[in-house]
Formats: structure tokens, C-alpha cells, sequence
């Protein structure tokens, strides 16, 4: 695979400024200084340059070789082509349909990376929705500073400190620990790209590999980093994402991330890591190698919970920065039983009650989210009124609360 390196700085063809005037723009007659006003004198200027190369960029390809056997040609009228479309598409002007309809008509005014959006109207990032997966996340200090395996190990460090410096380092280590169980995003998981930009048959046989183009700009971000892939077809298209992951690789690589996928995501192997209880080291590999919402971290993150939830190994996860999307992910396929017994089996009522909260915020049209905003009930009531109208293990809910009224009305007898 050859991938083939512009930068938008040194695209930039020279050319007269008379031609700005006399010669027709890319769709539509001629332009006019005099009609740019001075608060739209800059936005004009842009568009005259952006027409003008875009004309220089037309005479270089025409005049370019096109005899097949002359390679080297063939590969120059590509890159100029490939040249064009980028410093257009890189352009905000262009993404403006008014000023030119045909490229808009050929896909550009989808941006290239955007997301799929979710028509929830409770999102992850909601205030409430972070309080409530903080509180259930717990914050145990051992666990969260514990050493970390095949790490060099520090040796430690011996203070005498007065009373108020300890409250201070104590508070310090809590913010830390605060920071250390952010919760990573959770977002949809991205749409295939699949535009075809164009195909120029001219060029099909020309190379036996695929052309890379990148865009490698330092101040672009990367999802609207724009890159493009030549076919040995002819085609021309956008790279898929597995392709912009492995590209941007190269150029911007980032720390932990490898070119190949470890073998640890392979299914075999995964199945055994987690036969093993590794799930915490999975999801925090799995995070590091993957986008959040790429179809391998989702797969990944869907197979660990998934494990969690049928072992009963929530511990596992609990004062961890993946506990929370854990916690998400079975309230928003109602399947949050088994974590509420768990919960009521360790005293966490005040867990099990948020829990039910949230279930209540993601799913308000249930019946005991209903009732629940009639009675405005709270604690046990709302606990029980979960178990009786929208719980599929109702007896074994409604057990579970007996027995937790039963054992804390001796314990306080």
C-alpha cells in the first residue's frame, strides 16, 4: 500500500490575478470585484481563490500525459486530480450548496467522519445520569491505587506530616482517584463509509495497489481529516474507517496503540482472558487499541459485559472507570435484575435506588416509573414498585427486598 502525502500550504499553484476576473469560475459566469461589499470582501476573496485554482489545477490535467504506458503520467494526473478534490472538499466554502451546487451534489455536504446522532432524549453525558453511574461506581482507594501488573514498582516514600498536611494529601489522593474512574464516552458506533467519489477508467491497471491521500495538516482535527483512497480500478472513494485508524497511525501515532491488533481481541483468546477474570485489563486494552465507538471496541465492551452479567462478577468492574458503561449498557436493554440482586445482597440499597432511578430516567414510559412520579416514591417503595410492575424476575426481586427488611429491622432492634 502507497500512501501519497499533500498538504493544503503546498497546493497552492501560482497564477494571475486578471485571470480572477476574465475567466469563468468552476459553476457559474465570470465574477465581479465590485460586487463583494466590505463585510462579505473576505468570503469573496476565499471563493476567487478557490476558482482560480481550480482552474490552474483543470489546464495542469489536461496538459498532463495520458498514454497508459507512460506510468509516470498517469500517476501525476491522479495526484493532481486527488490534489483538487481535497483542497475543495478541505475548503468551508465548498460545503456551501449556493455556491457550488455540483460538488454538493456529489456527496460533500455529508460531513465525512459525522456520527450517528441517537434519538434518546436521556444521553450518557447528562449531569443527572454521571451522578447517579459516579454514585453506583463507588471510590475504593485501594483498589483504584493499586499497583498495576508488569509494571516496575516504586518504592515508596516515607512523610512525617502534621494533621492538616495529611487532610491535604488525603484530599489530593481522592481528586486523583476521582480522575483515574472518568468514565471513557458512549457513543454510537460510527456508520460505514462507502461514497465513491468517482471513477476514471483511464486510470484502472495503472498501479497493482491501492493510493492512499492524506491530508496530514497539523491543526486538522482527525475526524475531519480528509482522505481518499485510488483503487487499482479507477476508482476513487473515501477511506474506511479501518483505513483512517491505520493511516493516522503513521502519521499521528499515539501511545499503547499498535499498527495490528494484539491477539488478545481475537475470540479464542478473548474467551480466555476472561475465563481468567482479566475484564478490567480487556476494557482498558481494548479502549487504548480502538475508538469508542468503533465496531471492535463495541464488540469487545458488548462480549465483557456480557460475561459479567451471566457470571455475577460485578465486583469485578465496581471502582473502575468501566463500571458505569457496564451499568448503561444493561439499563438500556432492560436487563438490570441481576445487578439489582447483587446490589440488595451487599446492603448497597442506596445502589439498587439509583439504579432504579436511572432505569426510570432511560425508560420513563414503564409502569413503575408512572406510578412512581404519581406517588412520589422513594427507598424500598420505589425498589418494590419496580419488582411488582416492570421487574422479569419478580419473586426473586421481591424476596431479596424481604429479606433486606427483615435483616435491617433486627439490626437495629
Amino acid at each position: 500500500m502507497v500512501a501519497v502525502m499533500h498538504q493544503k500550504a503546498g497546493c497552492q499553484p501560482p497564477y494571475k490575478k486578471e485571470e480572477e476576473e476574465e475567466e469563468e469560475g468552476p459553476d457559474g459566469p465570470p465574477l465581479d470585484r465590485t460586487q463583494a461589499t466590505s463585510p462579505g470582501r473576505k468570503r469573496f476573496r476565499s471563493k476567487l481563490r478557490i476558482q482560480s485554482r481550480w482552474r490552474h489545477a483543470k489546464r495542469v490535467t489536461c496538459n498532463l500525459p495520458v498514454n497508459r504506458k507512460k506510468k509516470n503520467g498517469c500517476l501525476s494526473k491522479m495526484a493532481a486530480l486527488a490534489a483538487l478534490r481535497g483542497l475543495a472538499r478541505c475548503s468551508p466554502l465548498f460545503r456551501d450548496a449556493s455556491l457550488f451546487p455540483r460538488a454538493a451534489r456529489c456527496g460533500a455536504g455529508r460531513s465525512l467522519c459525522s456520527a450517528v446522532q441517537g434519538n434518546d432524549a436521556v444521553s450518557f453525558s447528562d449531569p443527572e445520569v454521571q451522578e447517579l453511574l459516579k454514585n453506583m461506581t463507588g471510590c475504593d482507594v485501594e483498589k483504584v491505587f493499586r499497583p498495576v501488573q508488569h509494571a516496575a514498582l516504586k518504592p515508596p516514600t516515607y512523610k512525617l506530616l502534621t494533621d492538616q498536611q495529611l487532610q491535604e494529601a488525603v484530599e489530593q489522593a481522592r481528586r486523583q482517584a476521582e480522575e483515574l474512574l472518568r468514565m471513557p464516552p458512549e457513543l454510537e458506533e460510527r456508520a460505514l463509509i462507502s461514497d465513491l467519489l468517482s471513477h476514471d477508467a483511464i486510470l484502472e491497471g495503472v498501479d497493482s495497489a491501492k493510493l492512499i491521500f492524506t491530508d496530514i495538516t497539523l491543526n486538522v482535527p482527525h475526524r475531519e481529516r480528509f482522505m481518499v483512497v485510488r483503487e487499482p480500478s479507477g476508482a476513487l472513494r473515501k477511506a474506511s474507517w479501518e483505513e483512517r485508524d491505520r493511516i493516522l497511525q503513521i502519521y499521528f501515532p499515539k501511545d499503547g496503540r499498535k499498527l495490528t491488533p494484539s491477539a488478545l481481541f481475537q475470540e479464542d483468546n478473548l474467551k480466555m482472558a476472561l475465563s481468567e477474570d482479566r475484564h478490567e485489563e480487556v476494557l482498558r486494552r481494548s479502549l487504548v487499541q480502538f475508538e469508542p465507538d468503533a465496531a471492535q471496541y463495541k464488540r469487545v465492551q458488548r462480549l465483557v459485559f456480557e460475561d459479567v452479567e451471566r457470571s455475577g462478577k460485578f465486583d469485578l468492574l465496581r471502582s473502575t472507570r468501566f463500571f458505569g458503561g457496564l451499568v448503561w449498557y444493561l439499563t438500556t436493554a432492560k436487563r438490570i435484575d441481576t445487578l439489582l440482586l447483587h446490589m440488595l445482597h451487599r446492603d448497597l440499597l442506596q445502589d439498587a435506588v439509583c439504579l432504579v432511578r436511572l432505569f426510570h430516567l432511560l425508560h420513563p414510559q414503564c409502569e413503575s416509573a408512572k406510578q412512581a412520579q404519581h406517588t412520589h416514591a422513594t427507598g424500598l417503595e420505589l425498589l418494590k414498585l419496580y419488582g411488582e410492575m416492570d421487574s422479569q424476575r419478580r419473586g426473586v426481586i421481591e424476596l431479596a427486598l424481604q429479606t433486606y427488611e427483615q435483616a435491617a429491622a433486627l439490626s437495629t432492634a
